[in-house]
């Protein structure tokens, strides 16, 4: 009996386990569903921004613009952007460990986008730049515009020297991987070497035009890496969850196939005894 006992304490306590996982799948998937159609409308933004950034950047001059120079790069800006929690399988992990790689042997300080970026990279104690943004989920495209400004006056004046952002590419329902994308400084050869643009005119300057379409597009991009790690969390989650819920079915099965065979044994006991007993009389 106190077997018995024993397993419905268990069975019971797994299928609370199972409700919770199941119930978190199912967040997650509503959530992922939103996130998707999120990924999906904001791609033609930033592709645009950049098309309009190479047409710009071909009448520029290396001489008008500091986001193309190449200087020494004594410190590094990492946008890193984590998950705001866990249960989401090796989403986490496997960013921090890219992370890890990128940032070896550099002095980097740390711009983290999601809750555990900022209690992983302050344990390590690496410098960070500002906790602000540290809930991916309530993250905007304002506050991308906010960190594209903070950064991009950083490096206008000199305090980095150059920022990478490392994210989640959602490859698909199944395949998420880390990626790192350059956003300053730019490829020098979106730049003409002549000051002559070859296009149309621009105005006030192709200089000016260039510098102040910078901080737009280096904001548009850190949006496109937040909605993709988004969805990428999303989609880690959902599998997690799911082969915890179908983990938990199959010890409850397990558990309730055992719980048969200790009734059966209870109750065949139970009835030899009284069969011995009534032989007995």
């Amino acid at each position: 009996m106190s077997s018995m006992k024993e397993i419905n304490l268990r069975i019971k306590s797994i299928s609370g386990t199972r409700q919770i996982t199941k119930a978190m799948e199912l967040v997650a998937i509503s959530k992922l569903s939103k996130a998707r159609e999120r990924i999906d409308r904001i791609r033609p933004f930033y592709t645009e921004l950049y098309s309009a950034l190479s047409d710009v950047a071909g009448a520029v001059s290396p001489l008008d613009t500091l986001y193309c120079d190449l200087r020494e790069v004594k410190k590094s800006c990492m946008i890193a952007i984590a998950g705001d929690r866990g249960l989401a399988g090796g989403y986490n992990n496997n960013l921090f460990k890219f992370a890890s790689g990128i940032s070896e042997g550099k002095n980097v300080a740390v711009l983290p986008i999601g809750k555990r970026s900022l209690e992983h990279f302050e344990r390590r104690g690496y410098e960070i730049i500002t906790d602000e943004y540290v809930s991916v989920e309530d993250i905007d495209v304002g506050d991308c515009f906010e960190i594209s400004r903070l950064l991009c006056r950083m490096y206008l004046d000199g305090e980095i020297d150059e920022i990478v952002c490392v994210y989640t590419n959602f490859v698909s329902m199944l395949g998420q991987e880390p990626a790192q994308l350059k956003l300053l400084p730019l490829d020098r050869s979106l730049l003409s070497d002549g000051p002559e643009p070859g296009f149309t005119l621009v105005e006030p300057g192709a200089g000016a035009v260039f510098n102040s379409i910078i901080p737009d597009t280096v904001a548009g991009l850190i949006w496109g890496a937040v909605c993709e790690s988004f969805a990428s969390e999303l989609a880690s989650r959902r599998t997690a969850m799911e082969s915890a819920t179908s983990n938990a079915d199959d010890i409850i099965s397990d558990l309730q196939l055992k719980y048969n065979k200790a009734r059966k044994s209870s109750i065949t006991q139970q009835i030899t005894e009284i069969v011995s007993g009534a032989q007995a009389e």
